[in-house]
């Protein structure tokens, strides 16, 4: 199958816990991984994990490449410039939705460029992702297809990266935060996060991938009972919403195709040439409730094993109740579980 990974900082020790465990599983093979930020982070570190290495288990070396990498982050969190210190100290300890932070952080978004930081030419990820992967032999792999993204700056395009142009600076582009870090060059274009136009990209996987199942995993919850009220609450609410953004229209893509195929619109020749995607996701609703984005930034070793061990539940209770739909069936219904429901185009009067 092919699997969408989100990003969201330090929240995405949740995949790495999902991984993780579908990994232990070893039922599942991976053909097209895709990623943004955080998530671009967990794609690369898996796959690399996976290169065939003689006498070596590549599962297993993917689960310990995957615990290796968020120790790193952890100990780069403790070990990190004063401006990223600033950052993380003040985050590891605080309440979850702690109105201070979000008051601080908001202001200091409208007053502060990483230009005027010199700290902001170094991101402690790099350092950490440069030690474990080999990007000159991941990108002669051809055994797990990646696509990461990242967002021009100049056109505001998504701009997606194959696994032939992975490099380090392509990492570090789809999980460059306008607001800590100056934007990544890559060629004669400067990029930012990924997370703002793809979080996950999923349309490569129509064209370039053979499998039909698509496996997406949250990290930014998608529905929250609770109005919004404290000024925290609302920047969260706002930042999840914003991430799940590009997610959202990818599966009305997605639905619309259905639709085409479902209620036969495509003549015959037309429509061998769509593939029928078979959409199935570990969501973080429930899992993530009770965080907000200012543990996006916590890299607490507790914390992270925390959040690796539900992602490890979360995907054991997914296989245990849809393995078996691999292949067969979407465990989603899109319509239902994200879309507005549309009137029907028969029902429409002119």
């Amino acid at each position: 199958m092919d699997l969408g990974l989100q990003g969201g900082g330090a929240h995405g020790a949740y995949t790495w816990g999902v991984l993780d465990k579908l990994l232990e599983d070893g039922r599942l093979e991976f053909e097209g991984i895709s990623g943004a930020s955080a998530g671009t982070m967990n794609a690369v570190v898996l796959a690399h994990g996976l290169l065939d290495r003689p006498g070596v288990d590549p599962r297993e070396k993917a689960r310990e490449a995957l615990h290796s990498f968020w120790l790193g982050v952890s100990q780069a969190g403790s070990s990190a410039t004063a401006w990223a210190q600033t950052v993380f100290s003040w985050l590891n300890g605080r309440p979850t939705e702690y109105p201070v932070w979000h008051d601080w952080m908001q202001s200091m978004q409208q007053w502060m460029t990483p230009f005027a930081q010199p700290p902001a030419e170094i991101n402690p990820l790099r350092t950490v992702l440069e030690a474990q992967v080999d990007f000159e032999r991941l990108r002669e792999s051809t055994a797990t297809r990646l696509f990461v993204s990242a967002t021009n700056v100049r056109t505001g395009n998504i701009h997606i990266f194959r696994t032939h142009e992975i490099t380090l600076d392509v990492a570090m582009a789809s999980a460059c935060l306008p607001w800590l870090f100056k934007p990544v060059k890559i060629d004669e274009d400067f990029y930012w996060d990924g997370g703002y136009l793809g979080n996950p990209p999923l349309y490569p996987f129509y064209y370039e991938t053979l499998t039909s199942d698509i496996l997406i995993v949250h990290i930014n919850p998608i529905e929250r009972k609770e109005k919004p009220v404290l000024p925290g609450q609302i920047m969260n609410r706002v930042n999840e919403i914003t991430f799940n953004a590009s997610l959202q229209r990818e599966f009305r893509a997605i639905s619309f195709v259905h639709k085409l195929l479902d209620e036969g619109w495509l003549k015959p020749e037309f429509r061998k040439r769509l593939k029928y995607p078979l959409i199935h996701s570990i969501r973080a609703d429930k899992a993530l409730y009770d965080l907000s984005s200012s543990t996006k930034f916590v890299t607490d070793w507790h914390f992270l094993t925390t959040l690796r061990d539900r992602g490890r539940e979360a995907a054991s209770r997914w296989l245990d109740a849809h393995f078996d739909d691999v292949g067969v069936r979407s465990t989603v219904d899109l319509r239902r579980d994200y879309l507005q429901r549309l009137p029907d185009a028969t029902s429409i009067k002119a």
